[in-house]
């Protein structure tokens, strides 16, 4: 009988981070305590979200709205990585920029490797192949316990699963 196998992955829809930035976009325009502070957010380039406002907190308000915008649309938040968190001073005003995280770093990816291997030391492998780790196993149950094993886990980065046959 062939193994079994499914992809981890780690991948941000970008259409649904774009939808979101734009429903923010709408919501600084329309809300009072947004008004005369020089609210914004907007892509730069392809992969970075940049907040602006006239005082750290607001600018905080800002990324509290994208995120919110965000969990709503279906995106995990552990795929922006905002740094340390804390607004920079630019001129007048305070930038904050987030990074769409895609793919799995190479030390995650180990770790990740090392949690299936400790957990289920015969019949699952784990093998990393770039960004993503392809799991195999002869038992189907053995793959579905290393998923639901992988989703309780606490990792810095957010996991979907495809390719299951």
């Amino acid at each position: 009988m062939a193994d079994s196998s499914f992809d981890i992955v780690s991948k941000v829809d970008r259409q649904e981070v774009a939808n979101a930035l734009t429903q923010s976009q709408k919501e600084l325009s329309q809300r009072y305590d947004f008004k005369g502070v020089g609210a914004s957010i907007e892509f730069s380039g392809e992969e970075t979200v940049v907040m602006k406002a006239n005082s750290e907190e607001r600018c905080l308000a800002v990324l509290d709205v994208f995120q919110t915008k965000l969990v709503k649309r279906g995106v995990s938040l552990k795929s922006i990585d905002t740094g340390d968190g804390t607004p920079k001073p630019s001129g007048k005003e305070y930038r904050l920029e987030g990074t769409l995280k895609n793919g799995i770093s190479q030390e995650h990816a180990k770790k990740i490797s090392k949690m299936i291997r400790d957990e289920f030391p015969k019949g699952v492998k784990a093998q990393i192949q770039g960004d993503e780790l392809r799991v195999s196993s002869k038992s189907k149950d053995d793959l579905q316990a290393v998923m639901t094993m992988l989703k309780g886990a606490d990792l810095d980065v957010a996991l979907q699963f495809t390719n299951y046959r």
